[in-house]
Order: structure tokens, then C-alpha cells, then sequence
């Protein structure tokens, strides 16, 4: 059975027992990360997942609670011995930066280092892989600088990830036919989006239930719930991490 696993739900700022928002889609076939921040190998060893199962990186934009524990991650794969390729996914431009950040720690030198096979996107809707077990396509969000959202399609169930963004019609579009939506609910400003405006997009997607994330640490639960049901019917989770999802 699949599962999806919140390794962080926080906004940008974390706090002790909540880690800036990424999160793990298991298959038969691949262990999916999605974003990498913190001390990687440490908080997948707390969600019981091996390190080294992980096949697929997906880094939704460049910022650094989304992006940070990258290098970490694959120095401590190398480390414990990793021989497969890690396949990493993201935007063209995030890429190439994170290339350049590898670059400042020499990674090039790192004697029997795994491959790492990058996969550029562009900033428009793409698939990025489609098996047996999963379809994961990415789409264009409305952050302050390019990001993507993720539709995840699974034998069992669906759903989509809004990533930061403000409210934003692809999301909708997306969602829309999905079991459930994962979107942040940092509070309004500029490129985010409030438990109430994620629960519009909720709203009109169709989805059974909303997942919130990316969220202050000192948010209040009771609050960000009931704001989000004043514009969605439907059932209303605030995601906290290591909490498991099955489909």
C-alpha cells in the first residue's frame, strides 16, 4: 500500500518539534522526497524510512527552508554506501543552482560517489515520470520567485501539493478530481496563501479533504481549521509532522 509520510510542516521559521515543510510518497517501486531540508538523515530514521531507499528528489523552488539539507543528504547517502542513481527534479534554473552549491563543497572529488542524474524543467505543466505505481506531474504556482505544485496519481487514490504559493488557479486545476489537496496555509502576504484561501481552492478543486501546511509553529489549531472550513465542507487536517497518510 502506498503511504505519504509529513517529515515537516512548518513555514519558513521552524520551531523544536516542527521541521520547515517536506514530505516522503512511498510505492512498491520508489521512495519520493519531496524538498529536503534540516538534518535529512536523521528525521527520515524518525519516520522509519531507510535513507537509501529514497530514488527521486523533487525540489519544488529554490528557497532555503525548501531546499537546504540537499547537500547533507547526499554526502550521508555517500557515506552509507549508496551505489544506485538518485534522480533529482526541479525547475531549470533550481537545477543549476543546486548544482552550484554542490560545487562549492567539491562534490566532484567525493572518491566512488553514486550517479545523480538531473532532470531540468521548464516553467510550464510536465510530467516527470509516469510508472505502474505512481504519475507525478508538475505544474507552474504563484510564488514569489518560479515554483512548482505536484499532482500525484497512484493505483489507489490521488492528490495535490499546492507547494508555497498565493491562490492561484493551477492549483485548482490540478486538484481538481484529486482524493485530497495538501495546501500551505502560511497566512496572507505576498506568494502564500491563508487557511481560507486554501479552503477556497479546496472548495472549488471538488477534493474530500484539505491538508494545511506550511504553517507558523505558533499557529493555533483549532483557528487555522475552523478559518479554513469557513470557505471548504469538507474535512479539515492540519498536517504535522510524521504524521502518516495512507492511500
Amino acid at each position: 500500500m502506498s503511504k505519504l509520510i509529513f517529515l515537516g510542516t512548518s513555514s519558513a521559521v521552524p520551531a523544536k518539534y516542527q521541521e520547515n515543510t517536506h514530505f516522503i510518497v512511498q510505492t512498491k517501486q520508489r521512495t519520493i522526497l519531496v524538498d529536503c531540508v534540516g538534518n535529512p538523515v536523521v528525521r527520515l530514521e524518525e519516520a522509519g524510512i531507510d535513507p537509501l531507499s529514497i530514488t527521486d528528489l523533487i525540489l519544488t523552488h529554490f528557497h532555503p527552508d525548501h531546499v537546504s539539507g540537499v547537500p547533507l543528504l547526499m554526502m550521508d547517502l555517500w557515506l552509507m554506501g549508496r551505489q544506485d542513481a538518485l534522480r533529482v527534479y526541479g525547475l531549470e534554473d533550481v537545477v543549476d543552482r543546486m548544482v552550484k552549491m554542490l560545487e562549492l563543497y567539491d562534490w566532484q572529488t567525493w572518491q566512488g560517489f553514486y550517479p545523480v542524474e538531473f532532470f531540468g524543467m521548464p516553467d510550464q505543466h510536465v510530467t516527470l515520470f509516469d510508472d505502474q505505481q505512481v504519475k507525478v506531474e508538475a505544474f507552474p504556482v504563484c510564488h514569489m520567485i518560479p515554483g512548482i505544485g505536484l499532482q500525484m496519481t497512484l493505483p489507489d487514490g490521488g492528490f495535490c501539493y499546492s507547494s508555497d504559493t498565493g491562490p492561484c488557479s493551477t492549483v485548482m486545476e490540478m486538484a481538481s478530481g484529486m482524493d485530497f489537496l495538501i495546501h500551505e496555509a502560511t497566512g496572507p502576504g505576498e506568494g502564500h496563501s491563508s487557511p481560507q484561501q486554501a479552503g477556497q481552492i479546496a472548495s472549488q478543486a471538488g477534493v474530500k479533504r484539505l491538508y494545511l501546511i506550511h504553517y507558523p509553529p505558533d499557529a493555533d489549531e483549532d483557528q487555522w481549521v475552523s478559518s479554513a472550513k469557513e470557505t471548504f465542507s469538507g474535512e479539515v487536517v492540519l498536517a504535522k509532522d510524521l504524521m502518516v497518510v495512507e492511500f
